[in-house]
């Protein structure tokens, strides 16, 4: 059986950032698929961030960006960094889901959280927070929906939620108040 198809060795950390994203990325998905990992985790964007993105008409830092002070050109300019990560982001799925694995893709046997630690950079406030889950967790868990939790629901329940769903159950994490329902 021919094992899986690797992604071209690089040199060196990618000049580009959507290059060095999108190898972030293909090194989870041969990791998956290859049982090295179950478990992963990627940060695209650190905090206090000086990146610049004039690849797409962005060239203020992204932090000093996030603190819009409500000012409709930099929250447009926020707007277009998350629109590009969640782009990248698309391209992580798209591959997780042609990937075969068994019966299904690998995004089918994997349970993928995407999002941030703020609801509003400008304020630092983690209420409310927005978050993708995608993947089928080996059908214990169906997307195609939006929940919205009540307002003040700590991560934690999130998180909390997704150890039951992996089978791997625990009566607090963080901040939890209990689990929510998915």
């Amino acid at each position: 059986q021919a094992g899986p198809a690797l992604p071209d060795s690089p040199v060196g950390v990618p000049e580009l950032y959507e290059d060095h994203v999108g190898l972030m990325y293909d090194l989870q998905v041969v990791a998956f698929q290859a049982d090295v990992t179950r478990v992963s985790t990627f940060m695209m964007s650190r905090e206090l961030n000086s990146r610049t993105y004039p690849q797409i008409g962005v060239p203020d830092q992204h932090h000093s960006v996030s603190h819009h002070q409500y000012n409709p050109v930099q929250m447009e300019k926020h707007q277009k960094i998350n629109t590009y990560h969640v782009t990248l982001f698309s391209r992580f799925m798209d591959k997780l889901n042609k990937t075969r694995d068994g019966e299904g893709s690998l995004l089918d046997h994997s349970m993928i959280l995407y999002g941030s630690g703020m609801g509003d950079g400008n304020v630092h406030s983690h209420d409310p927070i927005s978050v993708l889950l995608a993947g089928g967790a080996t059908g214990r868990h169906t997307g195609g929906r939006h929940i919205q939790s009540v307002k003040g629901t700590p991560m934690g329940n999130l998180l909390l939620t997704l150890l039951d769903i992996a089978e791997m159950p625990a009566d607090s994490i963080g901040d939890s108040t209990g689990k929510i329902s998915l």
